[in-house]
């Protein structure tokens, strides 16, 4: 049984859940509270050292990094498929993903926020301002590359074509923490597209934070 460590409001726990339902794979949650710092305890860091979540453990391999795992899932279980066959189609798969990965959620994330708090001393309203310039910057970047392709080789229901890819694992909860803090999402009709789409689906409705056991 595939274990995976998580966190109902971790958008790369949501991310790594999508992709195990899409694939059918059954998994046994293990719940890590982050606001708690329970991924900062020793034992945590006996599983991995990144003291991030998610992890997901496969026949005693840790693996970390929400990209990474997908990837591995995608090589491991070939169907359905999350990154296309041709390497073009990767590349752009890929590139989608990184640009939510890497350049909008890290500027978003609950450590990123603690700091804002905790050690700059921003108020709530702040913290928003912050929250919502960066989300603002990143999907206004995700709108145009998606609708750059409407006419292309990608084009399609999802991010990349008539079926979810690693893309879409990851637009999804970008979208979920971009209506918590209730950012406008109206100048990205093609985004939100296809985030209807996606949440028409059972995989990504069950992976969505509300649904988790560990919901508060």
């Amino acid at each position: 049984m595939i274990k995976l460590y998580t966190y109902f409001r971790s958008s790369a726990a949501f991310r790594v859940r999508v992709a195990l339902n899409l694939k059918g794979l059954a998994y046994d949650p293990v719940f890590v509270h982050l606001p708690r710092g329970e991924h900062r305890k020793p034992e945590y860091a006996a599983v991995d050292p990144q003291a991030l979540v998610p992890t997901l453990v496969d026949d005693g391999r840790a693996l970390s990094q929400s990209l990474a795992i997908i990837e591995y899932l995608d090589e491991t279980h070939p169907r359905p498929r999350l990154l296309p066959e041709d390497p073009a189609g990767r590349a752009r798969v890929r590139s989608l993903s990184l640009l939510v990965a890497c350049e909008i959620h890290p500027l978003n994330n609950l450590r990123t926020l603690q700091h804002l708090k905790r050690a700059l001393g921003q108020n709530e309203e702040q913290i928003g301002t912050w929250y919502r310039h960066w989300i603002a910057d990143g999907l206004a970047k995700l709108e145009a590359d998606l609708s750059r392709s409407d006419s292309g080789s990608g084009a399609g229901r999802f991010c990349h074509g008539d079926a979810p890819t690693m893309a879409d694992c990851c637009l999804v909860p970008q979208i979920f923490n971009a209506k918590r803090y209730d950012s406008d999402l109206v100048p990205y009709p093609k985004v939100m597209r296809i985030f209807d789409a996606c949440m028409k689906l059972e995989a990504f409705d069950r992976a969505q934070p509300s649904k988790q056991p560990d919901a508060e």
